[in-house]
């Protein structure tokens, strides 16, 4: 694995997500938008669902960003670079599947950043949050979106085209959502489903934020959990990169 062939994909993959106007504006105001509707139904809710404290609500912000950024950018990267013939032409390039997912994982990491920075001076605004950014999150941040990126690329891998990645991103992102114990509290599904939320693989992150925003603690079960998953993932991200062609 060579650090510099990772620095120089990932700088090219920066540039070119910057030139590309229209991605920039969307990708950070997808997650406002939504911020802004969810803050207002928390700030007029005092009982029932949405009623919780801001602070609870912070990390199911955040996770819109981990969940959709990395997911929708990573299978739509893969599915046009198949399309394109980019990863046959890659493959003639000293550049491993491995290197190339970590390069394009950072850039997707630095975009979720920003999108975090964002999110939370948005919910501060809005509601009572206090803005307050633990360094913390920072590695659950990396984790979180490197996991979704390797879901990305598995998406993007199975899929044969960039219209069935767009359906199949969307299709597994907007669910996964509101069943990984984000916005919804488990007190509001029934007993029997309650355990098949722990499966979801943005549960572990939603819980980790959770904690460390209003417990100030250091969620050890979450980085764990996030860790196995991110194992697992890169795995089958790398093996299904269709570096090699079809």
């Amino acid at each position: 694995m060579n650090l510099t062939r990772i620095s120089a994909e990932s700088l090219a993959s920066w540039k070119s997500f910057l030139r590309k106007r229209t991605a920039v504006f969307f990708t950070f105001l997808f997650p406002i938008i939504l911020v802004c509707i969810f803050s207002f139904i928390v700030g007029t809710q005092t009982s029932g669902l949405f009623s919780e404290e801001s602070a609870y609500y912070v990390a199911s912000y955040i996770s819109i960003v981990i969940l959709f950024t990395p997911i929708s950018r990573m299978s739509m990267t893969v599915a046009r670079g198949r399309d394109s013939s980019l990863f046959q032409k890659l493959c003639t390039t000293p550049l491993t599947p491995t290197e190339w997912l970590l390069a394009h994982s950072v850039t997707i990491f630095i975009i979720c950043l920003f999108s975090t920075i964002i999110v939370l001076t948005i919910a501060s605004i809005l509601t009572d949050f206090v803005f307050i950014f633990p360094l913390t999150i920072v590695l659950f941040l990396f984790l979180g979106s490197l996991l979704f990126c390797n879901i990305g690329v598995i998406i993007g891998g199975i899929t044969k085209s960039q219209d069935g990645a767009i359906a199949a991103s969307n299709s597994i992102a907007l669910p996964l959502l509101f069943l990984s114990d984000t916005f919804i509290p488990l007190s509001y599904f029934p007993n029997w489903f309650v355990p098949l939320i722990s499966f979801s693989p943005l549960t572990p992150f939603s819980r980790a934020a959770r904690e460390i925003f209003i417990s100030s603690t250091f969620p050890l079960t979450g980085f764990v959990s996030l860790v196995l998953l991110n194992i697992m993932a890169f795995a089958i991200g790398s093996y299904l990169l269709p570096f090699y062609g079809d």
